[in-house]
C-alpha cells in the first residue's frame, strides 16, 4: 500500500519494529509501504533488543523459502562475528575482511547474490583506481582529529553511479544507498541514518536493520560515543517473492501478533 506521507514505526525492540511493518502490509491492500521509516532505540551496550520467537520463526520461514537467514544478511552490512571474535583493532578488521572477501563472494549458494559486491566492502573499499578509499576510516579519523568538525562529513555512499547505473530490469544490489552518522556532543551519543531506494521487507529488512545497528554500534565505539538510535528510510518497502497467503508465513504472523499484543496488555 502506498501513501504520500511516511509510515513511521518507532520501537525499542528491533523485532517489534519489523513486525509492525510486516503486519501492516499483511493487513492492508497491496504489497508495499511507500515511504517507510523505521526507528530503533534503547540498545544494550549497542546491541538491539530482539524477540526470539519472531526471529526464529522468520529464520525458519526464510530457510523454507530458500532465502538467506537473518544473520547472513546482517553480515553483508557489518561482519559482527569477525569483529567480536577477533577482538581486533579496526585496522585489523578492515584488513581481515578484505582478505576474506574473495571467499565470501565464492560461496556457492551466495555467489550470484554477492557477484556485484557486499555493503561493507563498499563502505571500506569504495570506488576504483585513485578514488578507492575506506569511507568508515575517514569518518572515524576525522572525528577524532579535532572538535567542531562539520557533521555533513560523516556520511558514506554505497550506490556508485559508475557501476550501478545499468539498464538491467532487476538489480539485486545495492538496495542500501547511503548511510550517515550524527554525533551528539552534549550527550556523547551517535545516531545512524540509512537510506534504501527499495527494500524487500520479507527477505531482507530484518537482517538489514540488524546489520545497520551493528554497524552503528561499531562506529560509535570507534568514535568514543554511545550508540543510541538507528533510523532507516525506505523509498519503497515491498513484500517480494512470497504471497500473503503462503502457509510458511503463518508462524511468523502468529509470533508477531503475540509479541505486539503482549505489549498492549
Amino acid at each position: 500500500m502506498s501513501n504520500s506521507l511516511p509510515r513511521l514505526f518507532k520501537q525499542t525492540n528491533l523485532s517489534h519494529a519489523w513486525a509492525e511493518a510486516f503486519l501492516h502490509i499483511i493487513d492492508n491492500s497491496g504489497k508495499e509501504i511507500s515511504p517507510l521509516v523505521v526507528s530503533i532505540t534503547d540498545f544494550n551496550d549497542g546491541i538491539p533488543n530482539e524477540d526470539i520467537d519472531i526471529r526464529q520463526s522468520l529464520d525458519q520461514c526464510l530457510v523454507d523459502n530458500g532465502d538467506q537467514k537473518i544473520h547472513t544478511v546482517a553480515n553483508t552490512i557489518f561482519p559482527d562475528s569477525l569483529w567480536r571474535r577477533s577482538k581486533c583493532q579496526r585496522h585489523e578488521l578492515f584488513e581481515r575482511y578484505l582478505k576474506f572477501l574473495p571467499r565470501a563472494k565464492a560461496i556457492k549458494h551466495c555467489k550470484h547474490k554477492n557477484s556485484r559486491g557486499l555493503y561493507f566492502e563498499r563502505l571500506i573499499a569504495f570506488g576504483s583506481g585513485p578514488c578507492k578509499g575506506n569511507q568508515l576510516e575517514f569518518i572515524i579519523s576525522e572525528y577524532q582529529k579535532r572538535k567542531g568538525v562539520r557533521r555533513s562529513m560523516f556520511q558514506a555512499s554505497v550506490f556508485d553511479p559508475g557501476r550501478d547505473h545499468v539498464r538491467s530490469a532487476q538489480l539485486p544490489f545495492p538496495c542500501l544507498q547511503h548511510v550517515s552518522f550524527v554525533p551528539q556532543g552534549e550527550t556523547q551519543t551517535l545516531t545512524m541514518n540509512a537510506f534504501y531506494a527499495t527494500q524487500q521487507l520479507f527477505n531482507k529488512a530484518y537482517g538489514n536493520y540488524l546489520g545497520l545497528c551493528r554497524l552503528g554500534n561499531f562506529m560509535a565505539k570507534e568514535m568514543g560515543l554511545t550508540f543510541n538510535r538507528m533510523n532507516c528510510f525506505v523509498g519503497v518497502a515491498k513484500l517480494d517473492n512470497i504471497t500473503k497467503t503462503s502457509d510458511t508465513l503463518a508462524p511468523v504472523k502468529e509470533a508477531c501478533l503475540k509479541a505486539l499484543s503482549s505489549k498492549t496488555d
